[in-house]
């Protein structure tokens, strides 16, 4: 096999227009130096790295070279922010999402993580740091600076999460001026009208039902073309995988290593429950009409619509997050 080999120490920063402090810059590159991405006939990458977060560094640079507006569109959208690139239309998508995904939280989930898994989100922000200071020719619809908490807001890593189930056009009726009968009917996501197969599948095979005497696992991915990448990434502390990763994730989504193979499947398990629960306003402060909750701080979704979109609130019950929307004036529900 005829490998070409890209060293990331071979790039030049001196047409950089240096986004970042020159001494973080100067960092990234010693690091750089130190990664290697050797691209095999069909292209794919395989990285190696001293530490794991330096074959993260290297993985999600190697995907930013090859498709860096799949990268910057999934985390686009899960963080609600698609309507500051495609306009007023995805403001109701974002909010959906912004239900789901709160920034502050996320924040606050990066800022407890073990040291471990701080130092693949650093290199996860850093990889793609590095790539848009090497590639100035390259402009970002909306994420000019990637931060190491936004990993966390798509984990997800298959083509259509339990979200989707929530109608962008509810949540439409509800705070928007349009009638719903005035709105294209929702289609659920999980019951598309097509006649594409969908869902997942795979099948281990037993040592025994094989002609060499070997295991095998087949995976079928039931996504589009090119939904996933395909690579390997490999570490000196002992990190070896294969497989696919979805577009901005730094973790081997369905793969394989030297001693295990591992593939998602989709399923109708009931994950997802529907409640209905009155709040009131009483004197300007959000109550649940029934018990004592603590409402969350609001959420904002930038490109707003005249003002149409009022706030939303949440609070917990039972350490779990529960999310409902508020109407305003005198009462609503969910």
């Amino acid at each position: 096999m005829r490998k070409l080999s890209l060293a990331l120490s071979a790039l030049s920063l001196a047409s950089t227009v240096a986004a970042q402090a020159p001494t973080k810059l100067a960092a990234l590159e010693q690091r750089a130096k130190t990664i290697t991405i050797t691209r095999d006939d069909w292209g794919i990458p395989h990285i190696k790295g001293k530490t794991d977060a330096d074959a993260v560094f290297g993985l999600v640079y190697a995907q930013a070279e090859d498709d860096f507006n799949r990268v910057e569109t999934n985390f686009i959208n899960s963080m609600g922010r698609l309507a500051e690139a495609e306009g007023e239309k995805e403001v109701y998508r974002d909010l959906r999402m912004k239900l789901f995904i709160d920034p502050d939280s996320m924040k606050a989930l990066y800022a407890s993580s073990p040291a471990w898994l701080k130092s693949l989100m650093n290199a996860w922000a850093d990889g793609l740091n590095f790539y848009l200071n090497t590639h100035p020719a390259v402009k970002p619809r909306v994420i000019t600076k990637f931060e190491p908490w936004m990993a966390l807001s798509f984990t997800e890593g298959s083509i259509g999460g339990d979200i989707e189930r929530v109608a962008v056009g509810g949540l439409q009726t509800f705070y928007g001026k349009t009638p719903a009968a005035a709105l294209p009917p929702d289609i659920d996501p999980a019951l598309p009208n097509d006649d594409e197969p969908r869902g997942s599948n795979g099948a281990a095979i037993a040592p025994s039902n094989t002609v060499n005497k070997r295991a095998l696992l087949l995976i079928n991915p039931h996504t589009s073309f090119f939904f996933r990448s395909e690579l390997q990434m490999v570490s000196d502390e002992g990190l070896n995988a294969y497989g696919a990763s979805t577009w901005g994730q730094f973790f081997i989504y369905q793969g394989f290593n030297d001693k295990v193979g591992w593939m998602h499947t989709s399923s109708a398990v009931d994950n997802t429950d529907e409640f209905l629960e009155t709040i009131e306003n009483r004197n300007g402060t959000v109550k649940h009409a029934q018990r004592a909750f603590d409402f969350r701080s609001k959420i904002d979704v930038p490109r707003r619509i005249d003002d149409i979109y009022p706030h939303l609130y949440a609070f917990k019950r039972f350490e779990d997050p529960f999310l409902f929307l508020l109407h305003p004036g005198a009462g609503g529900r969910c």
